[in-house]
């Protein structure tokens, strides 16, 4: 068992594995080292509550400063960790200090994916407090907001925006959106989901340039597409924040770091959660980067509790869930490829849960507005069953009977 944790990453994951800790029984020194200047926070609300104004930025912060007082927990905010020496057992930071620890959790996380070039005040990458205040500030009754990305983000930035009464054009390179994760059929779902709330939807458009000026912002894709708007959101990814764990010798790969199914790196006493990992799941027999909400909790807890000696497999179906125009989007699981996709409810009345199956086996589920038996989906995808399509439709037969 270590005596003193240093996490490099003060998000959510940190956060959770900090609280783990102490909650199993840690009672050595525990230090969380950050280059933002806040304390943790949950990032979904950047693009919902938040973004909206329902919520200000110290309703979504995790650790409270009494708390962190009271239970030993040292926040080094605005710092960066520049590489961790395995041999004298220490985080170096990059104005040179060192803060010795003998059990190591990465959690860095992962940065928006950006357009070479593209960068202005006019122009967001929406990642943190500070993107999405400023974005905030352009969400207003008649303001153009060009989204470029359908993915989830892009998505409830569209919601969000559209709430506040602005008008939204999104570009999206994809015939449809979300299709590699949720195939056609279900990508026109979300297309129409769009539509029918006067977002202007344009498929197949890539961009070509962005032009910002101080009026506004000018889009042109590859088709001659122009658009013009106020304020443009750049929603197309994210990078894993691997630099750290490279320099320090840790192996990575093109999606994280390389974590087994225990949360391990290949350097002893030190483990990774959250975003930045590339983790083996031993449920879908690869490895896998999720870059969830639910993800970073689960794991970080898993990874804590190994760092305790509490041996903990880390092999959750995974799950995360996406608000838009007052309809809640789940899924769960993971499907590379599929043979059959199940409907059950009605996919027009956006009321419904989909489930991918590969030879006959549930492999994931996507609902709209079935929150309820998804929790199901996700037992049944964690057993591997195989399910009788005719059953998974009927809607008069109990998911849970098919659990077991």
């Amino acid at each position: 068992m270590p005596h003193t944790v240093v996490t490099i990453g003060a998000g959510q994951a940190a956060a959770v594995a900090a609280r783990t800790l102490r909650r199993r029984g840690h009672d050595g020194p525990i230090v969380l080292v950050g280059d933002e200047k806040y304390r943790p926070y949950q990032r979904p609300p950047l693009s919902k509550e938040y973004l909206s104004g329902e919520q200000e930025p110290e309703d979504g912060f995790l650790l409270d400063e009494q708390w962190c007082a009271d239970h030993d927990i040292e926040l080094r905010l605005g710092v960066r960790a520049a590489r961790l020496d395995t041999t004298q057992q220490c985080v170096e930071l990059e104005d040179g200090s060192r803060i010795p620890g003998d059990g190591i959790l990465i959690a860095t996380g992962s940065r928006a994916r950006r357009l070479p070039g593209v960068e202005g005040d006019r122009i967001v990458y929406l990642r943190d407090l500070d993107d999405a205040a400023r974005l905030r500030g352009y969400l207003q009754p008649g303001s153009r907001v060009v989204l470029v990305g359908a993915g989830f983000i892009g998505s409830e930035v569209a919601s969000t925006a559209r709430s506040a009464g602005a008008d939204v054009t999104m570009l999206e390179q994809l015939d449809v959106p979300l299709e590699p994760v949720l195939g056609r059929e279900m990508g026109e779902v979300c297309a129409r989901l769009h539509r029918d709330h006067e977002v202007d939807l344009r498929t197949g458009e890539v961009v070509e340039s962005v032009t910002e000026t101080p009026d506004g912002v000018t889009v042109r894709t590859r088709r001659g597409t122009v658009v013009d708007g106020d304020v443009i959101v750049i929603g197309i990814g994210t990078v894993p924040n691997i630099e750290v764990a490279e320099r320090s010798g840790i192996a990575v790969d093109d999606h994280g770091v390389l974590v087994d199914e225990y949360c391990r790196t290949n350097i002893d006493g030190v483990f990774a959660a959250g975003d930045i990992t590339s983790h083996w799941h031993p449920l879908f027999g690869r490895r896998l980067r999720v870059e969830h909400f639910d993800n970073a909790n689960k794991q970080s807890m898993a990874a804590a509790k190994n760092m305790l000696g509490r041996t903990t497999v880390f092999d959750d179906p995974h799950w995360f869930w996406s608000d838009q125009y007052d309809l809640s989007l789940q899924y769960a699981g993971h499907a590379e490829r599929w043979d059959e996709v199940v409907v059950r409810g009605s996919v027009e009345a956006l009321d419904f849960v989909a489930f991918y199956l590969d030879a006959g086996v549930v492999r994931a589920a996507f609902s709209v507005e079935r929150g309820a038996e998804m929790y199901l989906a996700k037992e049944l995808i964690a057993a591997q069953a195989r399910a009788d399509p005719a059953k998974l439709r009927d809607e008069d037969i109990d998911l849970a009977a098919l659990v077991s």
